[in-house]
């Protein structure tokens, strides 16, 4: 047995390490249906009671949005149609906290059992080209009608629908022309939906700058001249996370876009200089493009580029002056250029590996030039 100054320490010490331990903030407010939506600040391991549901969270843009939620303690319900695809959302919570249920966007029982227990669901699914099992409208619009319905069925609080840039039903582009036809969907169904109209993401994984990063990105139909606001994907991510806890933006359009206007062609330099290779790209008609590639995605199981991507080549993105933006949410949104050696390092070759970034080059060259001139 211890010694009673030797118990006295242990005792001393063992209180000393409990008031000192890291103690959780949450806040709690009660959603429109009188459901309480609770928010805890403390780590990946807290438990925030919210139970989520994310439709597409395979996708590029899933699992920022999955994360965040599990580092907030949500538990995530993640449909899927793959095994193979969800295996890296498994990591993305603590054990128990992300769950897996197998469901078809055609079936509409798969669908609710995905939702019936949710206080959120966000929609985040998308194709960019049709396929011979899922044509633009079957996903877009039919299936966001599917989505939405369970989500007014269940009474779910909050249903927060992911679109695009550009979204119009009279759009000659259909992509863009399903995405709007999704969207009057969601409002016609649940009129609370929140929809989120992100601009051309990058990121991992992404279909922008690995893109024009890779050897297969040869032909264009504009020159690549077609306008956006290029957003980062860990904000829109960061975006959708805060919308969950924020009732005020039921039933709001926000217009998620980066700080910074960019042709395709200005992005296709910065990462040319960040990779140090010049890539090619060769510009084909779009009479000759659009329906060469509109024939070759039926051929090919993972098109490179598709008939939807050649529409869009000719279509700037145009900003809804009444929708909302990152500001009003408070988030600051980073510029393309300030990530580009984080996401393309990778397609150095093993010479330019250990360079710093292309804009640290940049300023090292104009310091050096400047002082020249100063010189002078």
């Amino acid at each position: 047995m211890a010694s009673f100054p030797t118990a006295v320490r242990s005792s001393r010490k063992l209180a000393f390490s409990l008031n000192n331990q890291a103690r959780h903030i949450a806040d709690l407010s009660i959603s429109r249906t009188g459901k309480p939506i609770l928010r805890v600040q403390g780590g990946r391991s807290s438990l925030g009671g919210n139970v989520a549901t994310v439709f597409g969270a395979t996708g590029q843009l899933g699992r920022y949005i999955v994360n965040r939620l599990a580092r907030q303690g949500c538990q995530v319900v993640i449909p899927y149609r793959d095994e193979m695809t969800k295996r890296f959302l498994k990591v993305s919570g603590d054990l128990g906290r992300v769950v897996f249920i197998e469901y078809d966007l055609q079936n509409t029982e798969s669908i609710e059992a995905s939702v019936r227990h949710s206080d959120i669901v966000y929609n985040l699914v998308g194709r960019n080209y049709p396929t011979k099992n899922f044509s633009l409208e079957d996903v877009h619009v039919e299936g966001t009608e599917r989505i939405a319905e369970a989500v007014a069925k269940y009474d779910v609080d909050r249903f927060i629908h992911v679109s695009s840039y550009n979204a119009d039903p009279n759009s000659p582009a259909s992509f863009f022309a399903t995405k709007g036809r999704g969207e009057q969907a969601a409002r016609s169904i649940f009129p609370e939906t929140t929809i989120v109209r992100p601009a051309p993401l990058f990121g991992f994984e992404d279909r922008l700058l690995t893109r024009l990063a890779g050897i297969t990105n040869v032909f264009t139909s504009n020159n690549m001249q077609e306008r956006y606001w290029p957003v980062h994907s860990v904000d829109v991510g960061h975006a959708l996370e805060l919308m969950l806890y924020d009732d005020n933006t039921a039933g709001q359009t926000f217009e998620l876009y980066g700080p910074k206007n960019y042709s395709t062609a200005e992005i296709a330099e910065l990462v040319d200089s960040e990779i140090f290779k010049k890539r090619r790209h060769i510009n084909v008609p779009k009479a000759i493009l659009e329906p060469a590639t509109r024939l070759i995605n039926r051929l090919l199981w993972w098109p490179v580029l598709s008939a939807e991507d050649v529409q869009k080549e000719f279509i700037d993105q145009k900003i809804d002056e009444t929708a909302k933006t990152f500001a009003d949410l408070g988030i600051t949104p980073g510029e393309i250029s300030d990530y580009t050696f984080q996401y393309l390092r990778g397609y150095r070759d093993s010479t330019h590996y250990t360079l710093p970034p292309a804009t640290e080059k940049e300023k090292r060259e104009d310091r050096k030039y400047r002082h020249v001139i100063d010189s002078m």
